[in-house]
């Protein structure tokens, strides 16, 4: 699977997003913090975790103190938010809690308190559906 076929899914409304598979977005097998990171994240947020800015605003994530609480990081990876796609159905929990993990503890940030598979699944509730 590629990350832009999980991303062309990923870019739908929240509306029409549904089950990742009922989209035909397959879900990313990756293991490991730091390889979802390179294989799945710095496309936008670069490999220093600097974030970009041209055709869209890709934030940075060096440094960042909106990571200090690892709701906000597990949040966006699962929900996405403006122009950030969201990972729900296409990453696991144990796959978000490691790249968020591996985010708040590299490029500057030093927020040692791990998220976990736990903490990502009760952000997660029920898959979405598809409208009809």
């Amino acid at each position: 699977m590629t990350v832009l076929a999980a991303l062309c899914g990923a870019f739908m409304p929240r509306s029409a997003q549904g089950d990742a598979a009922a989209i035909g977005v397959q879900r990313v097998t990756v293991q490991g913090g730091a390889s979802i990171y390179r294989d799945v994240c710095q496309g936008c947020h670069m490999p220093g975790g600097r974030g970009a800015a041209g055709a869209g605003a890709f934030p940075a994530l060096a440094g960042n103190s909106r990571l200090e609480a690892a709701a906000y990081p597990i949040s966006m990876v699962l929900n996405g938010h403006g122009g950030m796609p969201w990972f729900n159905g296409v990453l696991s929990d144990v796959q978000i809690a490691d790249v968020v993990n591996f985010v708040r503890t590299h490029f500057g940030n030093n927020y040692r308190d791990a998220a976990t598979p736990g903490d990502v699944a009760a952000q997660r509730g029920p898959a979405p559906t598809m409208e009809r």
